[in-house]
């Protein structure tokens, strides 16, 4: 039996985000029930929506003693975010970032005079490591033809940069007249 708290237990820093389903499913830009789907999968919902003992004592889930079921059961962000991700979903803002990303990459792919770089040495001397499988899968479902491949230490840094100063000192040389 859990004993009831009128707030939710906070961690050793003295702070944790407690939220809905709602507002926790508004972080990956998904419903309430979608998310709640999830949770259940993970083992942390009974039948009726509710969290199962295990999610409370885990720290998962907290039960507010009201009368509302729905309202009475906030998540604990940091944790039923982990699962999420685990369960292959994305924050909204990692959503925006990664489209943001296959924008770019596919403007830079189309080419210009001006533009000295390639998409891979773009991605691989500015953009977050972790999201490239992301923007890989993003071109993809576009249609697009561009793959970034993995990280290439030659490229990446001040040897790219470097790179870059070279071929604008060879390719412009209209500049110093």
């Amino acid at each position: 039996m859990h004993s009831f708290s009128p707030s939710p237990p906070s961690s050793c820093n003295g702070h944790q985000t407690w939220l809905t389903l709602t507002e926790l499913g508004r972080h990956f830009g998904i419903s309430a029930v979608h998310c709640g789907h999830h949770l259940s999968q993970a083992g942390l919902r009974d039948e009726d929506g509710l969290p199962l003992p295990r999610a409370i004592d885990r720290g998962y889930a907290y039960k507010r003693p009201e009368q509302n079921a729905n309202r009475s059961v906030l998540w604990n962000y940091d944790r039923c975010s982990s699962l999420l991700r685990e369960q292959g979903l994305h924050s909204a803002e990692e959503q925006r970032l990664v489209e943001q990303w296959a924008d770019f990459l596919e403007a830079l792919h189309a080419g210009s005079p001006a533009i000295l770089v390639t998409p891979q040495e773009m991605a691989d001397s500015d953009m977050p490591h972790h999201i490239r499988t992301w923007v890989n899968q993003c071109l993809a479902a576009r249609g697009s033809q561009l793959h970034i491949s993995q990280k290439n230490p030659r490229t990446s840094g001040d040897s790219a940069r470097d790179s870059i100063h070279k071929n604008q000192i060879q390719v412009s040389p209209l500049a110093a007249a």
